[in-house]
């Protein structure tokens, strides 16, 4: 009896040891302190932003269409009813990722959310980097009361890169599936999120070329709303520039704006929110005055 009551106690200690050695279980996340956060794959955390850095949804233009489509569909999920993942994609600098940081305010600002703390609707951004990590995001995010846009931007995929399959399975097709309040927004120059010299080299080495190809493009078909974004004609690239120019009171005549803005645009060989945004900040800091 001695002996038994003796090796009790030592594998009572050992258990104790183990249990000290394990891991323990992140608390649960605080969602309250922010609107926003940054998703921290190692250590696990969200990390909250202050202030995010974005325009507002009236300075958007010549992106007219897009906006309505995912404001709306912004709307309904924020209002619990079905949406779909969304798929920005197209030219660059013609304000995807603008659109959904002014989507959710938009939304959030019209539904008056998070008052009196009520459930609210919250922007988490996972870096591109770290999208294998996204199943551990989601498991944070379904203890959560509030309802969540998972935003990436600039998602793509290159040679090699397999963490495309677990966003497949978190998206659509595993076993757990997205959360009901979780919506998964991502933006890409690419509209299949691979390179077209990847898409073309699977068709020419594998042994059935068509399944090759379609494993990589089903990906986008996860998203059930794909909105294109297209170079700015000129006179949308001058109606940014205005818009831009006015609502930050820059004091400067419309002839020399515009005149300055194509010559800006002939500069960089292109037109888009990106370039008329840096043409304002330089005109901005000639002008003496802040943004």
């Amino acid at each position: 009896m001695r002996d038994e009551k003796s090796l009790l106690d030592r594998l009572d200690r050992l258990a104790a040891a183990l249990d000290r050695l394990a891991p323990q279980p992140p608390p649960p996340a605080d969602f309250a302190g922010a609107e926003a956060f940054v998703w921290q794959a190692s250590p696990e955390a969200f990390l909250p932003i202050a202030q995010v850095n974005r325009q507002p949804l009236a300075l958007l233009k010549g992106i007219d269409r897009a906006a309505e489509q995912l404001i709306e569909n912004t709307r309904r999920f924020a209002r619990g009813l079905p949406a779909n993942n969304a798929l920005l994609w197209g030219a660059r600098g013609m304000g995807k990722s603008s659109l959904v940081k002014a989507a959710q305010a938009h939304v959030r600002h019209e539904l008056r959310l998070g008052a009196k703390g009520e459930p609210d609707l919250k922007l988490i951004e996972i870096h591109r980097e770290d999208i294998a990590s996204l199943p551990q995001c989601l498991a944070h995010l379904r203890r959560a009361e509030h309802r969540f846009i998972v935003f990436c931007d600039d998602l793509s995929f290159d040679r090699d890169d397999t963490s495309y399959k677990s966003l497949k399975a978190v998206l659509e097709g595993g076993i757990e599936g997205r959360p009901d309040t979780v919506l998964f927004y991502a933006t890409s120059n690419r509209r299949h999120l691979m390179p077209r010299e990847m898409m073309e080299n699977e068709r020419s080495t594998a042994i059935n070329p068509s399944e090759a190809v379609e494993e990589k493009v089903s990906l986008s078909d996860r998203f059930g709303l794909w909105l294109g974004f297209h170079n700015a004609t000129q006179d949308e690239y001058l109606d940014m520039v205005r818009g831009y120019a006015e609502h930050h009171k820059l004091r400067i005549g419309e002839a020399d704006l515009l005149r300055e803005a194509l010559e800006w645009s002939m500069t960089r060989g292109a037109r888009s929110g990106r370039v008329a945004w840096q043409y304002i900040q330089d005109l901005a800091g000639r002008l003496g005055q802040k943004l």
